[in-house]
């Protein structure tokens, strides 16, 4: 029995590797806390032997969040831990509850990363190995296509993921057109949906984009970055040779090589003026929405007029 902590603030493979850990102990008593809601006492008693004997686990969520009486509390456990007693501590990282993190790595723990999946490339290595774990082939385009339409959420991957595989017949690769049917079924527009009209300066689709994911409760940030994240990829490619193969400067890039492809392919609709104008709109637009504009609907509207015309 031992000590984990799991460590970043990527949700989904926190509560997997929790469920997978507990889903490998069977036979353990379970208790789960949030370190935000619970009152000193609380771990003491949820770490107290069972009078029924047997493997415990003990979860506890939002590490971060744990005060500093709770701290102690823990820690106290921490010299002194019972042989049938797993504890699992999520942290999500940054600085608040670093001093508790500190002391509780110099006991080794062991440690899962949980880290934010940002990179399309790292979300593209998640997409294949989570078809992988189901047991399912995905083609390459797949993953991609997967990416562009949902990339911005891994929930919503890793349930599309889910859905894919329980949908698409067994023993079949799953390729670009059980991409679109499945984009077909779902009723909203993503983000990354509006931002790929927008890119190919197509303006009259890319408005009727913005609108559909307005309507089915797209948040105007989530555009505004797949907005940003794409602009990023057209700018970083500019400068480099067409004759450079992708896979050469994907690590140099920090971009997977299908990345580098399309953005190299959607550069051929932009110039160098038009791209500053473009980075200038959204930059103006991510500010309006977070706060400096009374209509955000109406800043992400005027920033794909600019990124358009």
């Amino acid at each position: 029995m031992g000590l984990i902590l799991l460590s970043g603030g990527e949700a989904v493979l926190a509560e997997r590797a929790i469920a997978d850990f507990i889903a490998n102990h069977p036979e353990a008593e379970v208790n789960s806390l949030d370190a935000s809601e619970i009152e000193v006492g609380a771990i003491t008693d949820a770490l107290s032997p069972s009078l029924f004997g047997g493997n415990r686990i003990v979860v506890l969520k939002e590490l971060q969040d744990l005060d500093s009486d709770c701290a102690d509390e823990l820690l106290e456990y921490i010299e002194q831990p019972e042989d049938d007693v797993d504890v699992l501590l999520w942290h999500k990282g940054g600085v608040k509850g670093k001093a508790l993190l500190d002391k509780i790595k110099k006991t080794k723990p062991t440690i899962i990363e949980c880290e934010t999946i940002k990179k399309d490339g790292d979300k593209a290595d998640f997409v294949r190995q989570e078809f992988k774990r189901l047991n399912r082939k995905v083609s390459t385009d797949a993953v991609q296509a997967l990416i562009d339409a949902l990339g911005s959420d891994l929930r919503e991957l890793n349930s599309a993921i889910s859905q894919l595989s329980s949908d698409v017949v067994a023993g079949k690769m799953i390729d670009v057109e059980d991409i679109d049917k499945y984009q077909n079924g779902r009723v909203e527009t993503s983000g990354f949906d509006v931002a790929d009209a927008a890119m190919e300066r197509k303006q009259g689709e890319a408005l009727i984009a913005l609108r559909n994911a307005l309507d089915t409760g797209t948040d105007p940030v989530m555009i505004i970055s797949a907005l940003a994240s794409n602009l990023r990829a057209v700018g970083k490619v500019s400068g480099v040779s067409r004759g450079v193969r992708s896979f050469d400067v994907a690590g140099e890039l920090g971009m997977a090589p299908w990345q580098i492809d399309k953005a190299r392919r959607t550069l051929a609709h932009w110039t160098p003026d038009s791209l500053t104008r473009a980075v200038i709109a959204v930059a103006q637009a991510d500010a309006d929405i977070k706060g400096a504009a009374a209509d955000p609907i109406h800043a992400l509207e005027r920033a794909i007029i600019v990124m358009t015309s």
